[in-house]
């Protein structure tokens, strides 16, 4: 789990980087996905956010809080008028010491698991703020990334070997009676286009399903 650059977290994100890391037909697919899959009126944490969550605006949720690595980033994401916001640096502090156990009804995870190295005890710690049976954690992927930040050897894999690392971590983590990936980026036509520039960012998302389990 070595990353490519030893830099600290806290002074690569130091400045807001108000990107997108992905196309608007990747960014269309996210939000569909979380349509079909946040329970109206719940409570969400938007994990390793920005200043955009990108959920969709005809389901009402009763709270969102964010997450990041940027106070600025996250005070310009309108949706965390709704919720809380923390500045926390998961690879220093692997846990949500500020989720309480079953405190949300989905965790999201878009375009940050490949800067994570330890993200079986962060997955861990989402399966333990997860409604149990009912909650989801919703972890999105493609290629596009912060090469200088992502973990060693993540930039040579493929999206589908990147889908099942992701699925690895949900399952060695514990709690999930599901791990299923959605989307179609863990194709070969999708992968080609997106490496020879003829087509856009693949998508794909790992949902884990909350089991029965308290704990």
């Amino acid at each position: 789990n070595r990353l490519v650059t030893d830099d600290p977290d806290s002074l690569f994100y130091r400045t807001p980087r108000l990107v997108n890391h992905a196309d608007d037909a990747w960014l269309r697919e996210l939000t569909s996905l979380y349509r079909r899959t946040l329970p109206p009126g719940g409570r969400v944490l938007d994990l390793m956010s920005s200043h955009v969550s990108h959920l969709p605006e005809d389901v009402p949720l009763a709270r969102v809080d964010g997450h990041g690595m940027n106070e600025e980033e996250l005070r310009q994401n309108p949706a965390f008028s709704l919720g809380a916001t923390h500045v926390q640096d998961l690879n220093r502090e692997p846990s949500l010491s500020f989720a309480a156990d079953a405190e949300y009804d989905a965790i999201l995870c878009c375009c940050g698991v490949q800067y994570l190295q330890e993200a079986e005890q962060v997955f861990a710690e989402c399966s333990r703020a997860l409604v149990p049976r009912t909650g989801v954690l919703i972890v999105s992927l493609t290629n596009s990334f912060f090469f200088q930040k992502a973990l060693y050897g993540w930039s040579e894999r493929g999206m589908a070997t990147r889908a099942k690392l992701v699925r690895d971590y949900m399952r060695a983590a514990g709690g999930f009676g599901s791990v299923e990936v959605e989307g179609g980026g863990t194709g070969i036509i999708a992968q080609l286009g997106s490496i020879s520039g003829l087509g856009g960012d693949p998508f794909c998302a790992v949902v884990g399903r909350r089991d029965d389990s308290v704990s």
